[in-house]
């Protein structure tokens, strides 16, 4: 995602309303994010669709990652050796 450019990207929600197709389509062309404001503070952020997904992708893996370093702590892990033993056996 390309960094927010505060003097083209942050942007009143009244203004907003006001012109809907033509800010959805800097988002797109930019691939940047935007910031709307409601009186002076931050209310909300919009993203294209595919900086969306990407974003949640991410998350979604760095989730599975956390997920496991839980279960590596609570010693739920297993050894290398028997992961790639339970692989291969799957495959062959």
């Amino acid at each position: 995602m390309s960094r927010i450019r505060v003097d083209e990207d942050i942007l009143p929600l009244s203004e907003f309303r006001a012109g809907v197709a033509t800010f959805v389509k800097q988002i797109h062309e930019t691939r940047r994010p935007m910031v709307l404001t409601q009186r002076g503070r931050g209310v909300a952020v919009l993203v294209g669709v595919q900086e969306y997904e990407r974003m949640q992708g991410r998350l979604e893996l760095l989730e599975e990652i956390y997920k496991a370093e839980e279960q590596l702590a609570n010693g739920e892990g297993i050894s290398h050796e028997q992961a790639k033993s339970r692989v291969l056996g799957r495959l062959a």
